[in-house]
């Protein structure tokens, strides 16, 4: 798992041994870039469901102002040893998402959901995301799941899926 692109392209993060955490492959994080590449720079970009912070940490590479959050205290730990790796700091919160997505005020030009695939709690971040209106007008969402869904929401658009190998990346635009 590497960072592919921006102030620390090609760098080696550490992951995960074995198979209980499905990181964003390496490919499929070059093509959800590629999809928003010049709309990075600057951001505000929530990683929910961090994991190791690969996906956070590429946002934070192209010039994202970053916030990761995940409930496992081993998933804070890695990606805290990523974020030292590279010598760069942003806000790692230790908790249940749906927790998080409750207390916060401020909102986010890119919010990334990757939550366990056989759990509900993305759809239920999802539709919290979208009822406490979380995202800028114009931003995305992103939610990472194993088959292309288009969820039902109000403030929040479907506007694609992509498929790269087993991720599936369903692309939410907050309505203007």
């Amino acid at each position: 798992m590497r960072i592919i692109s921006g102030k620390h392209g090609g760098r080696v993060l550490k992951s995960f041994k074995g198979d209980s955490v499905r990181p964003t492959s390496d490919r499929a994080k070059e093509a959800l870039f590629n999809i928003f590449k010049d709309k990075i720079y600057g951001s505000r970009f929530l990683d929910l469901f961090c994991g190791s912070g690969s996906v956070g940490i590429e946002a934070l590479s192209r010039g994202a102002i970053v916030t990761m959050c995940d409930v496992s205290k081993e998933s804070v730990a890695l990606t805290k040893a990523n974020l030292a790796l590279i010598k760069e700091d942003c806000s790692v919160v230790n908790a249940d998402a749906l927790s998080f997505l409750g207390s916060i005020t401020n909102k986010f030009d890119f919010i990334f959901i990757d939550p366990p695939y056989k759990s509900d709690v993305g759809i239920k971040a999802l539709k919290m995301i979208d009822e406490r209106e979380l995202v800028n007008k114009g931003g995305f969402v992103v939610y990472e799941r194993d088959r292309e869904e288009a969820i039902e929401t109000v403030n929040l658009e479907f506007v694609k899926s992509r498929k790269y190998g087993r991720n599936v990346f369903n692309i939410y635009k907050a309505k203007e």
